[in-house]
């Protein structure tokens, strides 16, 4: 679990770095193309399932990474860590609203102390230069809560046949998006440097492929209580790796913001883990 929450919690960071060359767009679909080439394989049609796999490859793939890596490009990797994981809470409303399911008042005092902490980050001072990209990353988490409630109904659709086609669907969508809202997509593929391409591997093959099937690994040997609260280690880690590396500025008011909020979704994905519901971790893989 470590293992699996460094190559995660540095994910943004080789993202961010790549970022810095690759506008989001051609970014997601590059990062998409790769996983196509390992994945196309597994690709098989599921008969009668079909189109909740494609409500959950679009909301997975040119919807919700899309604004997720519209989201990084925009914000710093640190705040970035802390606003993605309000995925937990808004797929546990979500749960609550379309599948009927009933949630006590500890996930409720969960939710509330993870949307408080993220208002507490939102109103920080340092935050206000990037509060477009904290917006773009709500709104991402939201589309990604629409695919865990897909994801928590479909049934034998293995992890790798998944994201097989979240890829196939999501590169062209998101070549198409680039090709619209960006420009000069050729040479800057072309006049990229060795560091620059290597976030977009380490993003499409260690934390997708290898982080993703690592997870699959230990919740079959392993109770969801025991391995889901753990991820929380992930953006832990992104926080310090963006402090040290990247330089990221960390306020004490943004230190409480992530403390608050990080308690929340830890008290939603505890009790979810225990109650056997699977968690946006799980969704997530």
């Amino acid at each position: 679990m470590v293992l699996i929450n460094l190559i995660w919690g540095f994910a943004l960071i080789a993202g961010k770095v790549s970022l810095g060359h690759f506008p989001p767009f051609l970014f997601a679909a590059l990062r998409f193309g790769l996983i196509i080439l390992v994945l196309f394989p597994f690709l098989k049609i599921h008969h009668g399932r079909m189109r909740d796999v494609i409500i959950i490859a679009l909301c997975a793939g040119p919807l919700g990474f899309g604004l997720f890596f519209v989201g990084l490009s925009l914000a710093d990797a640190s705040v970035v860590a802390i606003v993605t994981q309000l995925g937990v809470p808004i797929s546990t409303i979500l749960s609550v609203i379309f599948l009927k399911e009933l949630i006590t008042w500890r996930r409720w005092a969960g939710i509330a102390l993870s949307f408080g902490g993220i208002a507490i980050i939102s109103f920080d001072p340092a935050v206000f230069n990037y509060l477009t990209g904290v917006i773009v990353l709500f709104f991402s988490a939201l589309v990604g809560g629409v695919g865990t409630i897909f994801q928590r109904q479909i049934k034998n659709v293995g992890v790798f046949e998944m994201q097989a086609w979240v890829a196939v669907i999501a590169c062209p969508l998101l070549l198409a998006g680039s090709l619209v809202a960006e420009q000069d997509q050729l040479a800057t593929i072309a006049s990229a440097s060795l560091l620059e391409w290597s976030g977009i591997f380490y993003v499409a093959f260690a934390s997708s492929l290898v982080g993703h099937a690592g997870i699959y690994y230990l919740l079959q040997r392993y109770e969801v209580s025991q391995t889901a609260p753990l991820t929380l280690l992930a953006p832990l880690f992104t926080v310090t790796f963006a402090v040290l590396l990247l330089g990221d500025t960390l306020t004490l008011r943004m230190g409480i913001g992530a403390a608050v909020a990080l308690i929340g979704v830890f008290i939603v994905t505890l009790r979810q883990a225990k109650k056997g519901v699977p968690t946006a971790m799980e969704s997530k893989a």
